[in-house]
């Protein structure tokens, strides 16, 4: 039984330190990052908000519920992709300015929001 206790300590421990270190490095992460990384965190939230809207009264408009959550998940795959052409330490897409990588950001979201609209019917 004691052994039990110590390693149930221990992986609090490790847990407590896996979250302050995820935490002091995620404090480095500029600011522009951050705010991407909110869109994300709201784009998802909204998906699962709809996701628990369907299961409670019911999917009776199936293709507009598709639409909707399909509309969030794109987005937030979007913009981790932003995240991605954005960040300064991702050496692989070093010669891509922020401006274009917006750019591309806006017209895919368009593309994909044109879609959305034409399988809403």
């Amino acid at each position: 039984m004691a052994k039990s206790t110590t390693t149930t300590s221990s992986t609090a421990k490790d847990a407590q330190a896996l979250f302050h270190s995820l935490r002091s490095s995620y404090v480095a992460t500029p600011t522009n990052l951050k705010i991407i990384d909110l869109y994300v965190l709201f784009a998802i939230f909204t998906a699962l908000i709809q996701i628990c809207y369907m299961a409670i009264v019911g999917s009776f408009p199936f293709n507009s519920f598709l639409s909707g959550v399909l509309s969030c998940v794109g987005t937030a795959v979007l913009a981790v992709c932003l995240r991605i052409q954005v960040n300064k330490e991702n050496k692989e897409f070093k010669d891509l300015a922020p401006e274009r990588a917006f750019a591309d950001f806006v017209l895919c979201n368009l593309v994909l929001h044109l879609v959305i609209m034409n399988f809403l019917g």
